[in-house]
């Protein structure tokens, strides 16, 4: 009973530390790791350093808080979604940064456009929609069949490509229909219908 509280000596910084300064080992005689937390986490640094590998450093952050790895600002967890998968329960970028990581990650998914590219897309139309010359570009129109991108699009018009199947022959009469011509039949004699040309 009194071995599992006295101190115990760290064999890397030989100062002696309450048993709970060490992480837990299973194959350890006490059940203890022989370097206590600080250590550990300074050792496995080195050694992650000496295999060239990145080692992100801890930041200290406000109670209440978490840092965000994309923007390396603390938030409170109101700026955060929750994940119950992860150790803390919440998810690992905060909601601005997963917004645009997900938004990233459709594009190149869908459409295989970087976002230099779709920027560059809206910078070659002025930022307009190719097709009614006003609204601004924010909606990436693309074939159904083969998947290339035609351009960028207000949602109306891209809406309404879509409403048309992408049937170019639709398109034509809806504009003509929108131009005064009349597409009804008209009735030329008793059972006879003349269809426009």
């Amino acid at each position: 009973m009194k071995e599992e509280t006295a101190p115990r000596r760290c064999s890397r910084c030989a100062e002696r530390k309450p048993r709970s300064a060490f992480a837990s080992d299973k194959s350890a005689p006490d059940g203890l790791q022989a370097y206590c937390r600080e250590c550990s986490a300074e050792y496995c640094r080195q050694r992650q350093e000496a295999k060239g590998k990145k080692v992100r450093v801890e930041v200290p952050v406000p109670r209440g808080h978490k840092r965000c790895p994309r923007c390396e600002q603390a938030k409170p967890y109101a700026g955060w979604e929750r994940n119950k998968s992860s150790s803390d329960g919440w998810s690992s970028y905060c909601r601005e940064c997963r917004a645009e990581r997900n938004r990233i990650s459709y594009f190149r998914r869908e459409y295989g456009l970087t976002p230099a590219e779709s920027d560059g897309l809206i910078a070659e139309q002025q930022g307009v929609c190719c097709i009614c010359l006003a609204a601004p570009a924010e909606h990436v129109d693309h074939c159904h069949e083969t998947g290339r991108v035609r351009g960028v699009l207000c949602f109306s018009c891209n809406a309404a490509l879509g409403q048309f199947k992408d049937r170019p022959d639709a398109i034509r009469r809806a504009a003509a229909y929108v131009e005064g011509i009349a597409w009804k039949p008209t009735l030329v004699a008793p059972g006879v219908y003349q269809l426009p040309s």
